[in-house]
This record gives structure tokens, C-alpha cells and sequence, in this order.
């Protein structure tokens, strides 16, 4: 899986690193307004637009379309699972982890690039959902696609919707890194199941057989 797609691994990989250096270098706060600090009037409508990109909505359609469109169920059941696995670890460490958007985290005057509508005010910032389903999605696609020429372009559209989060005022840079490596875990396990998923059941079938409580329980009544 990684040889046939090192253009998109090795990228993400080097994405992830630069991320977590610039991170530990800059601290949470001046991180996120050094990535944040031009914000002229049409990238605000395309990131308005295209952070949809990482949408649960959006995810769907397209599960929907590869599994009933365009007839290919291996893939689509990879990008559903995918988009079950990510969407499912993201809540729950959302609930355990109660961590404020950046429209609470700052004072009043800190950082004046919020967009009305748009900046959410609440405690779920932590990890970026939306960075994970586009994570999740952009991997089942590299790596079930056939042709591997879209892998850089791919990943820099997927790595755009990270940043959107961003730049939208909804995440910090924290929470677009790990949505990102759950996202893209949950990518390549889903690959694995869909293409296993046969296997897997017959495993199961296989030890429920052997399982000691299915065994037939002796009869109550012995022969004299």
C-alpha cells in the first residue's frame, strides 16, 4: 500500500512533520495567527466554500455515488467505512477533551479576522472533524485509485481543507494535525477492511464454530 503510494504518504508525512515543528516552535496562539493574518475578501468566499470539502453532507453524496453511480463497491464501502471510523474517534475526543474554538480561546482585540456566520464559539475544537473526514476520504482514494498520478494533487487539495479550517477561524493547527492522522489511519484501515471484508467474516463465522458456548449441551436424560 505505501510502496504504490509514496508520492501521497511521503507528502503527508512531510506535512505533518513541518506542522509539528512550526507548532512546537511557535506555541498554539502565534501559530495559528501566523498561518492566519491576510484574509482579503475572495479567499474568504473560496475557503467559505471549499472547507464543504470536509463536510460529513459531502462525504456521503460521494459514498453514494461511487457505491450506486458508478457501481464500484469495494470503494465505496472503503469511503463509508472510513467516514464512520474518522467521524466516530473524532467525537469521542471531542467529548473527552473540552477544548474552546479559537473565538473563545482569544480576548477581545487578540485576533480580528472572525467571519460572521462562519466562527463558531463553542468547546469542540479539538480534534477538526472536517480535517479528518478529507483526510480519511483522500486516502481510500490514493490508494484504490488505479491511476497514481493524482496522488501530489490529491494531497494538496486535502491539505487545503485542513488549512480552510483554519483560516475560517474554527480550528487550530493542533487539532488540523490530529484530525489528519485520524483521519488518515481510518483511510487505510477502511481500505483494509473493504478489500478483507470476505475474510474477515469467515474468520468470525469460523471461530463462533469452534466458540466453547456453542457447543451442543449434553443431554439432560441418560440412558440406563
Amino acid at each position: 500500500m505505501f510502496r504504490q503510494n509514496k508520492i501521497y504518504f511521503t507528502g503527508l508525512i512531510a506535512v505533518l512533520l513541518f506542522s509539528t515543528l512550526f507548532l512546537l516552535i511557535n506555541g498554539k496562539a502565534a501559530a495559528f495567527i501566523s498561518l492566519n493574518s491576510y484574509h482579503p475578501f475572495l479567499l474568504n468566499v473560496f475557503f467559505i466554500n471549499y472547507t464543504f470539502m470536509g463536510d460529513g453532507i459531502f462525504a456521503l453524496c460521494l459514498t453514494a455515488a461511487v457505491l450506486f453511480y458508478f457501481k464500484r463497491k469495494q470503494e465505496g464501502l472503503a469511503l463509508l467505512y472510513s467516514f464512520l471510523i474518522s467521524g466516530i474517534a473524532v467525537q469521542i475526543i471531542k467529548n473527552l477533551v473540552n477544548s474552546p474554538r479559537p473565538k473563545l480561546f482569544f480576548e477581545a482585540g487578540q485576533y480580528l479576522h472572525f467571519i460572521d456566520g462562519v466562527s463558531l464559539a463553542n468547546n469542540s475544537s479539538f480534534p477538526s472533524g472536517h480535517t479528518a473526514t478529507a483526510f480519511a476520504i483522500a486516502t481510500v482514494m490514493v490508494v484504490m485509485m488505479k491511476n497514481k498520478s493524482w496522488q501530489l494533487f490529491i494531497l494538496i487539495a486535502t491539505v487545503l481543507v485542513g488549512y480552510s479550517r483554519i483560516y475560517l477561524a474554527q480550528h487550530f493547527l493542533l487539532d488540523i494535525i490530529i484530525g489528519a492522522i485520524i483521519g488518515s489511519a481510518s483511510g487505510v484501515l477502511s481500505v483494509y477492511l473493504a478489500k478483507n471484508i470476505k475474510g474477515i467474516k469467515r474468520s468470525i463465522k469460523k471461530m463462533h464454530r469452534l466458540s466453547p458456548d456453542t457447543a451442543p449441551l449434553p443431554s439432560a436424560i441418560q440412558p440406563v
